[in-house]
């Protein structure tokens, strides 16, 4: 069943059986062409209790997944920089109700699109600033080029506002964007956004120190990372994934070749939102940190209280609520979100096998993770398949591994 299960399943309280079932339906995803390659891996109560590896980590070259393949885990990156930020919450160099403006003076005086025809928007006054609490819970109206659902992207496209594309600096783009219209006013509506980048430069704005090499050194290098980078280094480029997409015909057809990437090299604008490659042991040791609330082998990056706030829900009700019912090919009613991570409120309501408290996001190219603190447990899924609504991996990842509980 697995590759490297350290601890048997019913030592902590998991079937082996019930868990074989994963495993199952890996080799069934890959079988069927949705996937090239996945690894999975499952703890509980501090110890990992599942590790399976299936797949292709590269098709055209025949190259199997392994259990220390390097995957772009896009938005996965986004919890990182949260506590990035969050560090230097706890020096009292800011508040969650400042406004940003306080550090990146462009976002004075925002404006917020109202309509508008023939290519002319229109715009009103912004009734208060973008605090660091709305960056964070992604309430900022600040929106993603790609999302093509209003003229604001349709802005952010024209002027290139794109933190995974553009070899600018991250001062010069958050600046970019500072000059587009808000979505909707701060604080009223959810929308995905580059809220995590801006984030990821007032690090480096309060900091003094460059965004990268603060997330590197005060968070990945301390958190013992090894694999975590914003670009692969040469002596690992053959770990490095595929990354695929559709096909249209029942396949799938290469979209990043790992041998050409521009993650092969470092780049000037390191995304905070998405800009990481990592591995499935980098990855769960971030959520055993995580879990162990802000501390992991004697090493404490965050007080336990600050976890807490970032993993409670910071807004008016569930994400439907705020007005987006459904993301990617997930329901968010019944889910919440904190200060960088979703929030379960009520799995009844989102009709989703799960517990009040889990926390929990996924990335671009169809990865996940979740930490249950009533549970005791995380589980991360890596696979590179875009977009990340293809398929529904993660509520069947979901259902599989809960359904793994035997006490």
């Amino acid at each position: 069943m697995s590759a490297t299960a350290t601890v048997r399943p019913e030592e902590v309280g998991l079937s082996s059986d019930r868990l074989a079932r994963v495993s199952t339906w890996m080799r069934t995803q890959i079988e069927a062409k949705r996937a090239a390659g996945i690894v999975t891996l499952v703890s509980r109560r501090g110890k990992t209790a599942f590790f399976d590896v299936a797949g292709q980590a590269d098709i055209a070259r025949a190259r199997p997944m392994a259990a220390d393949a390097i995957f772009r885990i896009y938005s996965m990156t986004k919890p990182l920089t949260s506590v990035a930020i969050m560090m230097l919450y706890e020096q009292a160099r800011f508040q969650l109700d400042d406004p940003i403006s306080r550090f990146i003076p462009a976002f004075a005086n925002q404006r917020v699109y109202v309509g508008g025809s023939r290519g002319k928007m229109e715009t009103i006054p912004a009734s208060r600033e973008i605090t660091f609490r709305d960056l964070l819970n992604h309430t900022s109206g600040l929106t993603y080029g790609f999302m093509e659902a209003t003229p604001v992207d349709g802005y952010y496209r024209a002027n290139k506002i794109d933190f995974q594309t553009q070899e600018t600096t991250l001062k010069e783009l958050v600046e970019k964007a500072a000059g587009a219209p808000l979505l909707a006013h701060p604080g009223t509506r959810w929308n995905y956004s580059i809220a995590t980048d801006v984030l990821g430069y007032l690090v480096e704005v309060i900091s003094g120190v460059p965004f990268e090499k603060f997330l590197k050194e005060r968070v990945i290098d301390a958190l013992g990372l090894v694999d975590t980078d914003f670009h692969v280094p040469e002596p690992k480029h053959a770990r490095f994934t595929a990354n695929y997409a559709p096909d249209g015909k029942g396949g799938l057809q290469m979209i990043d070749d790992p041998a050409q990437s521009r993650y092969l090299r470092p780049r000037t604008v390191n995304s905070g939102g998405g800009g990481l490659v990592s591995t499935a042991m980098d990855y769960a040791r971030f959520c055993k940190f995580m879990l162990n609330k802000g501390e992991v082998d004697g090493k404490r990056l965050l007080g336990r209280k600050t976890v807490e706030l970032m993993t409670a829900n910071h807004l008016n009700g569930d994400m439907g609520d705020m007005g987006t019912p459904r993301f990617s090919e997930t329901t968010y009613e019944g889910i919440g979100f904190g200060l960088g991570f979703s929030v379960m409120i009520n799995p009844a309501k989102a009709q989703i096998l799960g517990t009040p408290g889990e926390y929990a996001w996924g990335g671009a190219a169809s990865t996940a993770f979740w930490c249950d603190p009533v549970e005791d447990m995380f589980v991360v899924f890596l696979t590179q398949l875009m977009p990340s609504s293809t398929h529904p991996f993660r509520r069947e990842l979901r259902v599989l591994t809960y359904q793994s509980i035997a006490e």
